[in-house]
């Protein structure tokens, strides 16, 4: 949830099941809002590859991804493609993420992705981060997943350009894979961009929103 106009953002949340994934679906988000405030705070979690070739992946790109940020990332040890088998390990990490930080945005997967692991982190997220603006990013795959988002960050020309390029750099363990190339991730921000008036753009699908429209702050919050 979001209280609309309730203050700065200084603390983002970005969780993913494999490494790559917040790349591939918030790079654009993450690169924009870093330049546009230095210094903020980037807390990572991904899931599954630690200890591996992609875990270094993942800590360079996701250094790249985030320029002058105060980036901690964490990256566990879970089986690719075994997260539901693993629920108790996964809702461990993220809610002792949730215990360390108090996020102004949570960028996680969708609930409704279709691969079972992003499915599953998407349900934990929104259960521990329960109070908190979560936008979940989507991720072009042969399932035929996407639907219609709710929220949009528009992407100039330069950092579409830049996420691209930065993931043809920082993972070249997933270059073989059909999918991954610079017409699948420039297409898909350009369909987003056109349905939010922009050249480019990363969608996110919000699950719950909460306004604050009025003058006088909620007794509760």
């Amino acid at each position: 949830m979001i209280r609309l106009g309730a203050g700065p953002l200084n603390r983002i949340v970005a969780v993913g099941a494999h490494c790559d994934d917040i790349a591939i679906g918030a790079g654009g988000t993450l690169l924009t809002t870093c330049l546009a405030r230095p210094g903020i705070r980037i807390d990572a979690l991904v899931l599954s590859g630690g200890g591996s070739e992609r875990e270094q992946e993942e800590q360079a790109a996701l250094a790249a991804f985030c320029p002058g940020a105060e980036l901690r990332l964490t990256v566990d040890k879970l089986p690719d493609g075994r997260l539901p088998a693993h629920w108790d390990e996964a809702k461990a990490s993220v809610e002792e993420l949730r215990t360390e930080t108090e996020p102004d945005l949570v960028l996680a997967p969708r609930t409704d992705d279709a691969h079972q692991d992003h499915r599953s982190l998407a349900k934990l997220v929104t259960t521990a981060f329960r109070d908190h603006l979560v936008l979940g990013y989507e991720i072009v795959k042969w399932d035929g997943d996407l639907g219609r988002p709710a929220a949009y960050q528009p992407l100039s020309t330069e950092i579409a350009e830049r996420k691209v390029r930065l993931l043809q750099e920082h993972y070249p363990s997933q270059r073989h894979r059909p999918w991954y190339d610079r017409e699948a991730f420039l297409g898909l921000a350009r369909i987003r961009g056109i349905e939010c008036s922009a050249r480019y753009a990363e969608a996110f699908a919000v699950t719950k929103l909460t306004l604050n429209l009025g003058d006088e702050p909620c007794a509760y919050c």
